[in-house]
């Protein structure tokens, strides 16, 4: 047994301890699981005896994610007062540098993979797994690095935004936990959502089904969807859906019909010649009218999948929106915090991670007070899970009946305005770079009339 290893044991074997005495990092007690230790032991790289372990680090890392304080100095602190170290952040931020994001990445990966294990078969819908598919976007502090590998918008005039990526990502409908995410720049080559999931598509098997909106309804993903086995159900295209006559091809019933679609005559960039020949001519679909949407899905049967049923089910894409919002603004991850590319796409990775962790407690909590995940509040769970780890004198079955305790009822036609009440600020936009502000302010002063 190597020395890595016998650190790795160490770990796990004081979590475990921790776990039975209560007095333990909640963190540190859910990744202390056999095959998660087992995925990071395979990305470790070689290490030294050190005061920030791969271990601690990464449970403060995470710490961050979930504090309302997010800075280094700040988790630094607080492992201070329980180790009577030194308060200077410098070895811990070279302790971050050093983790893989490979690691982080597989082991947030790894723990979607086992909140899905833990799932029943009356939470599926018809027994078969839901994923969701939806893109964000998210911004990074303005430095050089950044925005030369994430460059800002072009619709702003240089200097003036902040570097941005695109992010799409695969969500589990049953567990709500993100089973894989594809990263890129927010524009040019490759950085569209069709080609970040085009490299999420094995995460899909055979019998799953998948839902999103009606960006992602373009041939080759649909037909490289039924050549696999798998159904969707997506929004129409919105050319295809201005023109739709449910009275032709095959009716199945009123809005509902099947329909051929035919083979785009040009060849995307990103095909090869041989995949283009090979694809089918002509695909058959089946297109429905349901919720004020026109949709369509691989699923042709309607007395096996009636209209109403599809479009119950394709309401549930909405939890998407929900669970992006609950990464972006309840975790904090509206912009990321690190100053190069590298570390800031860790970072990202590190939030995917905290919020996996959490659905796994929620899962937990479902099956301790027989609930649907989906009925369980994720602020609120952030909120106890919070108050735990301030050594709060709870049992861990204790804080899981309090997690249940309160869940999200039906939510069913909820319609509001997207917009906001609040007014802004009499502070002006910032239309110039800051070095060309400052020098106008030390030359003539600042305006005496904010306009």
């Amino acid at each position: 047994m190597n020395a890595i290893t016998k650190a790795l044991k160490h770990q796990e074997k004081s979590a475990l301890k921790k776990l039975q005495h209560k007095s333990f990092s909640t963190i540190e007690s859910l990744i202390a699981k056999p095959e998660l230790i087992e995925t990071i032991q395979e990305e470790l790289p070689n290490y030294r005896s050190r005061l920030y372990t791969p271990m601690q680090t990464l449970c403060m890392f995470i710490s961050q994610a979930l504090n309302s304080d997010r800075s280094c100095q700040n988790v630094v602190n607080e492992m201070a007062l329980t180790t009577h170290q030194s308060v200077a952040t410098g070895g811990y931020c070279k302790a971050r540098q050093r983790l893989s994001e490979t690691m982080v990445s597989k082991l947030t990966k790894a723990v979607a993979k086992r909140n899905e294990q833990r799932v029943k078969i009356r939470w599926r819908w018809q027994e078969r797994t839901v994923y969701l598919v939806d893109g964000t976007t998210l911004t990074m502090p303005d430095t050089s690095a950044n925005q030369e590998s994430y460059p800002q918008t072009s619709a702003l005039p240089k200097g003036l935004g902040f570097p941005i990526c695109r992010v799409v990502g695969v969500i589990s409908l049953s567990t709500g936990s993100l089973m894989d995410a594809c990263v890129s720049p927010y524009h040019g080559k490759g950085a569209s959502e069709q080609t970040l999931l085009r490299n999420m598509l094995g995460v899909f098997k055979r019998g799953d089904v998948v839902l999103a909106d009606a960006f992602y309804s373009t041939y080759f993903l649909i037909e490289h969807m039924i050549a696999h086995g798998i159904d969707i159900v997506f929004v129409q295209h919105g050319a295809r859906s201005r023109t739709t006559d449910f009275t032709s091809g095959t009716v199945m019933g009123e809005n509902d019909h099947l329909i051929t679609l035919k083979k785009p005559k040009l060849k995307p960039e990103w095909m090869t010649q041989n995949e283009y020949d090979s694809a089918p001519n002509k695909l058959t679909i089946r297109e429905l009218k349901a919720g004020g949407k026109t949709l369509i899905t691989t699923m042709l049967c309607p007395k096996k999948h009636p209209l109403k049923a599809l479009g119950a089910l394709y309401k549930q894409r909405w939890q998407i929106e929900v669970d992006l919002r609950n990464i972006k603004s309840t975790l904090g991850l509206k912009s990321l915090s690190c100053k190069t590319p590298q570390m800031a796409i860790k970072e990202l990775w590190i939030y995917f991670l905290a919020y996996n962790l959490i659905r796994s407690i929620m899962l937990a909590s479902a099956h301790q007070c027989s609930l649907l995940p989906r009925e369980i509040s994720f602020k609120h769970t952030l909120q106890l899970l919070s108050a735990f780890r301030n050594n709060c004198k709870i049992t861990t079955k204790q804080l899981l009946r309090r997690i249940g305790e309160k869940y999200i009822g039906n939510r069913a036609g909820r319609v509001e305005p997207r917009a906001i009440k609040r007014r802004r600020n009499d502070y002006p936009l910032l239309m110039k770079l800051r070095d060309v502000a400052r020098e106008e302010i030390l030359k003539n002063g600042h305006p005496k009339k904010l306009k």
